[in-house]
């Protein structure tokens, strides 16, 4: 009897809704960020697609938190041997993290709402002379109702960048996310990109495969648990 031969045609991740655990942290924003705990690590979904397609890159570590005054999220990007590339006026083409959020956690529709929200956070590239860190919106793609815009300055970002890589966090506050309610609704939809450069790029629930860009049903589903 013949090896059975790996699926080649979809990626193990696409076959699954993941349900990931988002863990509640309580510290206040300050200039300098928040620093997670190893306890709010995100796992590597991307792991499962060994054997079917070429496993992404694994470059980026990411964690998440949750509290009733909005998300936090830290990176830490670690290899380089480039400089990183960040321009405050090419958010899409730049080195940093993009998140995709549902406050309502709707996976069965294929246009955004206007609880979905679309950010990107950059190490740097702010004016004037581009080593600030940067925090945005972006639209998201054939949406049938674009998210509020932000104010200035309702995201917040910091950064410290070295020759091998940077550590990022990011807090996208309560206001800047229409309909979240975390007593009324404990999960939300979620999925990041890690886009460098130099190392490629790094997704959560689905891969560069599939239009997770513009699609909530290529999202995962995070549950907000208070341990």
């Amino acid at each position: 009897m013949s090896e059975a031969q790996p699926n080649t045609l979809l990626a193990p991740r696409f076959l699954f809704r993941f349900a990931v655990p988002l863990l509640h942290h309580a510290a206040e924003w300050k200039a300098s960020g928040v620093e997670l705990p190893e306890s709010c690590r995100l796992p590597n979904l991307a792991e499962l697609d060994a054997g079917s397609f070429e496993r992404e890159p694994h470059f980026a570590e990411v964690r998440a938190a949750w509290s009733i005054h909005g998300l936090i999220f830290n990176v830490f990007v670690a290899g380089k041997k480039q400089p990183v590339w960040c321009r405050e006026g090419r958010l899409e083409d730049s080195d940093g993290l993009q998140v995709w959020i549902d406050t309502r956690a709707t996976f069965n529709i294929h246009r955004a709402s206007r609880y979905c929200h679309r950010y990107a956070f950059l190490p740097a590239g702010a004016a004037p002379n581009a080593t600030a860190p940067v925090a945005d919106q972006l639209l998201i793609n054939r949406a049938r109702e674009n998210a509020r815009p932000i104010r200035p300055r309702e995201l917040q970002v910091a950064a410290k960048v070295n020759k091998s890589g940077y550590a990022l966090s990011a807090f996208v506050p309560a206001v800047a996310l229409g309909g979240f309610d975390p007593h009324q609704y404990r999960q939300i939809g979620f999925t990041y990109a890690v886009y460098d450069r130099e190392l490629g790029l790094q997704t959560f629930a689905t891969g560069a495969g599939f239009p997770f860009q513009e699609d909530p049903t290529c999202w995962a589903a995070c549950d907000l648990v208070e341990a």
